[in-house]
């Protein structure tokens, strides 16, 4: 590192806006990777400044040193192991009081530090004087103001951080003084780690308390970053066992608990000294969205609207994407035949590989365009975490997590975000049953068959799509039903243990930016989940192409396979070709219903039909009735999880037992259900 660079770590409690304070310091110079030996996306930036260059480190937002989660953990090692030139906490001015736990924590590594109060124009909009001077005074610590989308703030934020890296650093991490007893064994462990340390550093207080948590991983880092010998571990764990007895001998069996209850208690007493609110009402809007009365069923009905906007948008992009990419692979074809491409490879390339691509494509890329985008603005305006307070009891009374409401949100665009996204629930257990049941809410590569069933069976007349998107609406209901009572019995057996506190910070409303929701929903998730399922689209149409084409005694294997699998599916309601187009349709569920197709018209190629009407008579021509089309329904919204989400469970949990769990577990549902309903009309 050249003298003139200089290391700034952005940390703070999540939603305070700290990537906002990021972006408009680093701009474009940025990039995102995750943290070496974890699944934690880590932002990485960099802006120079009066002829120095800063290197900014963006750590996932977290609550607490006391690491319960990977975000903790990266952000706690952060702090106590790495250098940096300036700390930047950014606290949330609006609810500070919360946020000064994680201040205080950080406070006593004794590091140079800057506060910056950010949000100060939504804290005056409800009333809340803060008296920075005295909180700096109070803390002994500088601190700005800021509002993250102000220019003016962040060009004093830039020459405070100019300033705050020029000084000499103060090392002060006396913040609290605890209770006499606590004291003595962290004066005790102080004398002990700079009794064995060979690493010459002004702030023993700090490691001597995070010590005493017992954490034997994090101890292990504590000792080698103060290059203890492995010779002495055993004795400081010793020593700390006899610290932790004589806390117990009076009266304090928890030591972390303690500790918490005393910082809590510290920063009420702070709090009240720094900050001043007059009254203030809450936003009128609030009162009716998270209102018992009113909350789930307006929440109802914006799904309700979104899904219909959906369907109805994308019916004619679809038809003429689907129109320009076969016209390519139609040239593609010409092209192969005038240079004389073998016709084994030319039938592969075009019917197999290209026609189950280019379908995918079609068939994803318009629905996704128009969900993602209009799923961001929900969440950019404030109204997702409004739907998680909605349905927090629900998933309290289920032993998991109200958090897990919003990866069942993500679920909807791609199961895999959704899995992706359940790294924001703190604990593993509530984290592993989010992962495990993210898989029950229908993806954007089950919406087509879902819409053109219900659509062909279950609607007619006038207002099709209205009428759709309703039945749609409580199809999604009965996955969150399911997702529940699956939560709940997956809490009671295999994953045993009570829902952790779950503190939802209401964030303001506010008016979404569309230039970044276009950004963030179109390159970050359109893109993202259509090139994965590209990736897996390519093979799968090699496979059902040779399915199709190879012939043993006159028959496909295809044919073989569905005429063996035909007794099993029809116990379920169904019967071999559709059961054999699920299983083909495990790398993209989007190819579920051309498989169908194919297999009914005994076709060499995956296959489309030019209408839904055409679609309903093949389909009834092959048996299909409402009761097929029902069982259908319910084994396309429980089944396995597609090959990307599968891929990503198993990279999420590190764990191949969890990742057929994942597969079995609501494979089970979707054919117990199924065996139910075709009991029911058989019986009547």
């Amino acid at each position: 590192m050249k003298n003139n660079e200089k290391i700034i770590t952005l940390i703070g409690n999540p939603n305070v806006g700290k990537s906002t304070i990021f972006n408009a310091l680093t701009g474009l110079n940025q990039h995102t990777g995750n943290w070496p030996g974890k699944t934690v996306e880590v932002a990485e930036g960099s802006y120079t400044y009066n002829k120095n260059k800063y290197n900014i480190i963006d750590l996932p937002g977290t609550y607490s040193l006391f690491a319960s989660s990977k975000e903790e953990e990266v952000a706690s090692d952060f702090i106590c192991f790495n250098k940096t030139d300036l700390i930047i906490l950014v606290l949330d001015a609006t609810i500070l009081e919360r946020n000064l736990n994680l201040a205080t924590q950080i406070l006593e590594a004794g590091k140079n530090t800057l506060i910056c109060l950010n949000l100060c124009d939504e804290a005056k909009k409800k009333n809340i004087k803060i008296d920075e001077k005295a909180l700096s005074k109070k803390l002994k610590v500088p601190v700005i103001k800021t509002a993250a989308n102000d220019k003016k703030s962040i060009k004093k934020l830039l020459y405070k951080i100019e300033e705050c890296t020029n000084k000499e650093v103060n090392i002060n991490n006396n913040i609290i003084t605890y209770d006499e007893k606590i004291e003595d064994v962290i004066k005790k462990m102080n004398m002990t780690l700079k009794k064995y340390s060979k690493k010459e550093i002004n702030n023993f207080r700090f490691y001597s308390i995070k010590v005493l948590e017992k954490n034997k991983n994090f101890n292990e880092k504590i000792y080698k970053y103060l290059k203890i010998d492995k010779s002495n571990y055993q004795k400081i764990e010793n020593i700390i066992d006899n610290c932790l007895s004589y806390l117990k001998e009076n009266n304090i069996n928890d030591y972390q608990e303690k500790i918490t209850s005393l910082i809590v208690q510290n920063n009420n007493n702070l709090y009240k000294c720094v900050v001043k609110q007059n009254d203030y009402k809450t936003p009128k809007i609030d009162k009716v969205l998270t209102s018992k009365m009113f909350g789930i069923p307006i929440m109802i009905l914006f799904l309700a609207l979104i899904l219909w906007i959906t369907i109805k948008g994308a019916n004619y992009p679809s038809e003429a994407l689907s129109k320009l990419l076969f016209s390519i692979n139609d040239l593609i074809s010409d092209l192969l035949i005038k240079i004389n491409t073998p016709n084994v490879i030319h039938d592969i390339l075009i019917n197999g590989v290209l026609k189950t691509l280019f379908w995918v494509v079609s068939v994803m890329l318009p629905p996704m365009a128009i969900f993602f985008p209009l799923f961001t603005l929900l969440e950019d305006a404030g109204f997702l975490p409004r739907i998680a307070f909605n349905l927090d009891k629900l998933f309290n009374k289920a032993k998991c997590h109200g958090k897990q409401a919003l990866t069942m949100c993500m679920g909807l665009g791609c199961n895999a975000c959704g899995v992706t996204g359940a790294r924001i629930i703190d604990s593993p257990r509530e984290r592993l049953i989010a992962i495990l049941t993210n898989v029950f809410t229908p993806c954007n590569g089950r919406f087509p068959s879902l819409i053109a069933i219900i659509t062909m069976f279950f609607v007619s007349g006038s207002f099709s799509s209205i009428k759709s998107s309703i039945i749609l609406t409580l199809i999604l209901i009965l996955s969150v039903f399911i997702t529940l009572l699956t939560s709940k019995f997956l809490s009671k057996t295999i994953l045993k243990g009570m829902p952790s506190n779950f503190v939802l910070e209401m964030p303001p409303y506010r008016k979404p930016n569309i230039k970044k929701v276009i950004i963030r929903s179109v390159i970050d998730r359109v893109l993202f989940v259509l090139l994965r399922a590209i990736s897996v689209a390519a093979p799968a149409g090699l496979i059902i192409w040779l399915l199709s084409n190879i012939h043993i005694s006159g028959s496909s294997l295809f044919s073989i396979l569905t005429n063996f699998l035909d007794p099993i599916a029809y116990v379920f309601g169904l019967d071999g070709t559709i059961l054999m187009a699920f299983i083909l349709g495990f790398p993209a569920n989007e190819i579920v219903i051309p498989i169908i197709i194919m297999g009914y018209l005994n076709g060499t190629s995956i296959t489309d039909y030019s209408s839904l009407l055409e679609l309903k008579s093949l389909l009834v021509a092959n048996g299909w009735t409402i009761k097929t089309a029902i069982c259908t329904l319910i084994f396309t919204l429980f089944h396995f999880p597609c090959s990307t989400t599968l891929l990503t469970i198993k990279k999420e949990t590190k764990s191949t037992l969890w990742t057929i769990v994942a597969f079995v577990l609501p494979t089970i549902i979707g054919l117990m259900l199924c065996f139910i309903i075709n009991l029911i009309f058989n019986l009547f």
